[in-house]
């Protein structure tokens, strides 16, 4: 068993114990060096909980216990009389700062939704700023989950906080080992995954380990397999690995790379994303946090984590301009079905970069690239169902095109679920598929959700909601109870407080609509204005230009492949309802205009897709009002999506 916290003891133990022997304890399980500043700050905790637990007889103190998912240790947990109490001391602090307050209700919220022991318990944070004045108790407001809202405790208060009797909730007593040993299962976001992983935690640490998610790791043992095959037999080999939404494709990329960058250093694997705004964030996320952890500069933090995380354009055009064979045996390309067909490849190579005879898909070249080792490489491309939204993508069918015909010798190895027509949407990959030389491994599939820890079912509802069958809309919808509400409002304000009322501690909440919602302008709602995605995604609430001030929206091409907590979407006219069907538009110049090519109806309905599934926790729909005098946004354009979606089971916000 993972060591739950550095001191564990009942509170009678605890308080008999002289502070050295629990200082010793502290001191042996920290495995750093020991500054004079953490030394000090525990004394006084000791000393401090001794004087406010003088008088307990029951419960069990946890000191330095661990929250896996954040990578941190909240100062102490106590469980007594049937409640979990969460504490983060401030030493010396005068006052209540606003970001500890967040963080001691993040340690409670974490505890509440991925640790099994305490997911029926009520759970009480407390912040202790010793130097500051007490904050009255009363008016204590308790989520429909059993946490609480944050205590405010100063020089003496904490003996009374732990009188706090939840009004709704039933304490039962809990028996310390059973809740020790009840297991951990976090879904992290993408950036605290890789944070973890760039620090060389096991994937096991950071993820889900029960029964419906186990194939994450069984997927990362199956590549390992393959990669250590290749390396034997000295042959080259790809891999295609499927997922439903939010299924931890990402995550299986990154744990690939950083594994075998860490135990295969003379491999050199990265992790290669076409995907602009993910590699932005991911890199600005790792280099903040080394730079946190390390006190390193950041631009060494910088340079460091570019050789981890790489854009996949950056690395076409390097060899592009070069024969050299790669430095890198084992590359991971993310979101390999949105590379580039030969028709968009070459346009771009021959205007943009001035190769004029170059005549190939971006697959093929990617591969050709790989192909100039003279003994072994793998490629494993992670390939999402329905994620296709901009022109001249090429899906799967011209990855297995170049292998047929230019590099037979590779060996391929697929998910057994390549096939099913959200990760195959042409006839041409259908076929190809059919070649028995393609090894297929129902491991290299990952099926569950793992984006919203609340509600595995998300994708399901979404696929049938844009099928359009409202009937199976609502019943998966009705499946996720309430553990992941959906709502919908015609005003944009409901929309905002419904996601800063939802939101607790640092909970990221944002405004997301499609890149063609032109007409959600008048609403206040620019999509064509530019965001930053790192800063809308990592900074803090006091910063204008993050996601929390809900001013900047973030389209499909921002937020694909991240996520946030709760989203709101913005509903425009592109995609309307329309005699029980969807109708597609573009709006041109002053007018919208039918959509009627086949593949961009396709991209569309997936830009919403990507919309829909990217809140962990829940979303709020904002489907405006329209307007009669304006021509581009009548009411007509907006009600037939408004009307289906409470066909659907949507609740009005």
């Amino acid at each position: 068993m993972i060591r739950d916290s550095y001191y564990s003891a009942p509170v009678g133990a605890f308080l008999t114990s002289s502070n050295d022997a629990v200082l010793g304890e502290l001191t042996r399980a920290h495995h750093h060096a020991l500054e004079h500043q953490q030394r000090d700050a525990w004394l006084a905790q000791i000393d401090f909980l001794k004087d406010q637990l003088a008088g307990v007889y029951e419960g069990h103190l946890f000191l330095e216990f661990s929250i896996p998912r954040m990578g941190k240790r909240a100062d102490a947990v106590l469980l007594l009389n049937g409640l979990v109490y969460v504490v983060e001391f401030k030493v010396h602090a005068v006052a209540y700062d606003r970001y500890a307050i967040d963080q001691v209700h993040d340690y409670a919220l974490d505890l509440k939704n991925f640790h099994l022991g305490s997911h029926s318990l009520p759970i009480v944070p407390i912040l202790c700023a010793t130097d500051a004045t007490d904050r009255p108790l009363s008016d204590l407001i308790w989520a429909d989950d059993g946490v609480c809202q944050p205590v405010l405790v100063g020089k003496r208060g904490l003996d009374r906080a732990l009188d706090i009797k939840p009004e709704n909730f039933y304490a039962a007593d809990v028996d310390v080992n059973w809740w020790r040993t009840a297991g951990y299962r976090p879904t992290p976001t993408i950036i605290e995954a890789a944070e973890a992983l760039y620090r060389s935690h096991a994937v096991e640490e950071i993820s889900r380990s029960d029964a419906g998610a186990k194939n994450l790791q069984s997927t990362s043992d199956k590549i390992a397999e393959i990669i250590d095959q290749s390396k034997r037999s000295s042959n080259k080999s790809i891999c295609f690995i499927t997922g439903v939404p939010g299924a931890g494709k990402t995550l299986a990329g990154l744990n690939i790379a950083a594994k075998r960058a860490e135990g295969h250093e003379e491999e050199h694997a990265v992790f290669l994303s076409g995907n602009g705004p993910l590699v932005d964030v991911l890199r600005e996320a790792l280099a903040r946090d080394q730079v946190a952890r390390e006190c390193v500069r950041k631009s060494d933090a910088l340079r460091s984590v570019r050789r981890f995380v790489q854009n996949i354009h950056h690395f076409r055009d390097h060899y592009l301009s070069s024969n050299e064979k790669p430095f890198e045996k084992v590359v991971v390309f993310d979101e390999a079905q949105r590379a580039w067909t030969k028709e968009q490849a070459s346009k771009f190579m021959q205007t943009k970069r001035g190769h004029a005879d170059f005549a190939m898909s971006e697959p093929e070249f990617l591969i050709s690239v790989m192909d100039r080792h003279t003994d072994w490489c793998t490629i494993i491309c992670l390939i999402g169902g329905g994620q296709e939204i901009n022109t001249g993508e090429a899906g799967l069918s011209e990855w297995l095109s170049a292998l047929r015909e230019r590099f037979p010798d590779w060996n391929v190895h697929a998910s057994s679920l390549l096939e099913d027509r959200h990760y195959t949407v042409d006839d041409e990959a259908s076929r190809l598929l059919q070649s028995p030389t393609i090894e297929k491994h129902p491991e290299l599939h990952l099926s569950v959700s793992m984006r919203s820890f609340r509600a595995e079912k998300l994708s399901a509802f979404v696929g049938h909601f844009l099928d359009g069958d409202a009937d199976q809309a609502r019943t998966a919808l009705s499946d996720l109870n309430d553990r992941y509400p959906i709502a919908v409002t015609r005003n944009l304000e409901v929309a905002r407080n419904w996601l800063r009322n939802h939101a607790r501690g640092t909970e990221r909440f944002g405004l997301i609509a499609s890149s063609g919602g032109y007409r959600l302008r008048p609403e206040g709602i620019h999509v064509k204005a530019k965001i930053d995605p790192a800063s809308w995604f990592l900074n803090d609430r006091f910063d204008v230009r993050s996601s929390y001030y809900v001013e900047e929206v973030a389209t499909q091409f921002d937020v694909q492949g991240l996520e946030l907590d709760w989203a709101g979407v913005c509903w425009d006219a592109d995609l309307r309802r329309a005699n029980g069907q969807w109708a597609h538009y573009s709006f041109k110049g002053t007018k919208w205009q039918n959509v009627n090519d086949a593949t961009k109806q396709v991209y569309l309905l997936n830009a919403y897709r990507v919309l829909l599934t990217r809140a962990r926790q829940g979303i709020v729909i904002f489907v405006p009002n329209g307007e009669l005098r304006d021509h581009t946004r009548p009411p007509s354009f907006y009600d037939g999506v408004y009307d289906y979606m409470l066909a659907c089971g949507i609740s009005p916000a």
